[in-house]
């Protein structure tokens, strides 16, 4: 049996939501909806621990409070990869698999996470996985209208035919040169957007050139020539859903809750 280790990397010090972790939506905090997520995404595996990584006290805390796992981490990790990176170290069972799960993201389908989880099961050799949404037409209009505001929302992805990434772009990939055409015969778009959940055999990269200039982590695994495989999931009725970015973004959340209801 393999140890899987869900990793919810969760910083109280953000510059543009300080506290964002413990921010409630529709009456429980955001940090907790999360980890709970992460727990029922893992009920149909054997060898899932879930645990917290901070650099706040606070957050360590209100774990305790709600029997939580929790390690405490550098406040100097520039990143979510590397505050998962020292939580791994920090663990008492070392994991072969590990899942970085991002605590602004309260609003993933469980299922998703259990997916990653599964891909990894059905192939041990898999490196990294992480998930993508193919976009219906009506999807790529409104991400293509959201960068016209801010033209770094959204990651789309291409991927070879064994399923594994061949690169990933704040742009919009690939360019489609009979679109109109396209629209006529499918109901989908060839367009697959990122899904920002990784799961990865641990392993300790340096940043990458592209990585640097398009702001995106998961280049590096490519750069370092690690295949990342890409894992198709479904939102269902809960569309795709994004993370929370800023305060405005709390009452959307408790929108979402109030049309769709929980996922427990």
């Amino acid at each position: 049996m393999t140890n899987k280790l869900i990793v919810i990397p969760a910083r109280y010090g953000s510059k543009r939501f300080p506290g964002k972790p413990l921010a409630k939506i529709a009456g429980k905090e955001m940090l907790l909806r999360v980890y709970e997520n992460a727990l029922l995404s893992s009920k149909s595996f054997n060898g899932v621990s879930v645990v917290v990584a901070t650099e706040d006290e606070r957050i360590v805390e209100f774990c305790k409070t709600h029997n939580m796992e929790c390690v405490l981490t550098s406040p100097d990790c520039e990143s979510s990869a590397k505050r998962v990176l020292e939580a791994v170290k920090k663990v008492d069972v070392k994991p072969d698999f590990v899942i970085n799960l991002h605590g602004d993201y309260p609003l993933c389908p469980p299922w998703v996470i259990s997916d990653i989880l599964q891909s990894y099961e059905l192939d041990k050799e898999i490196e990294v996985a992480t998930a993508c949404v193919q976009l219906d037409w009506k999807e790529l209009d409104d991400l293509r209208k959201k960068k016209q505001e801010n033209p770094y929302t959204g990651t789309t992805c291409v991927m070879d035919n064994n399923m594994d990434a061949c690169w990933f772009s704040k742009a919009i990939i690939p360019s489609m040169k009979d679109e109109a055409e396209l629209r006529k015969i499918a109901d989908v778009s060839p367009i697959y957007r990122h899904v920002g959940i990784y799961g990865y055999k641990p392993a300790s990269l340096e940043e990458g050139a592209y990585e640097k200039i398009e702001g995106l982590e998961q280049l590096r695994f490519i750069e370092n020539n690690i295949k990342v495989r890409m894992v198709i999931v479904d939102y269902k009725e809960y569309g795709n859903v994004k993370g929370i970015d800023s305060e405005d973004d709390l009452s959307k959340a408790e929108e979402f809750l109030k049309n769709h209801g929980e996922f427990l």
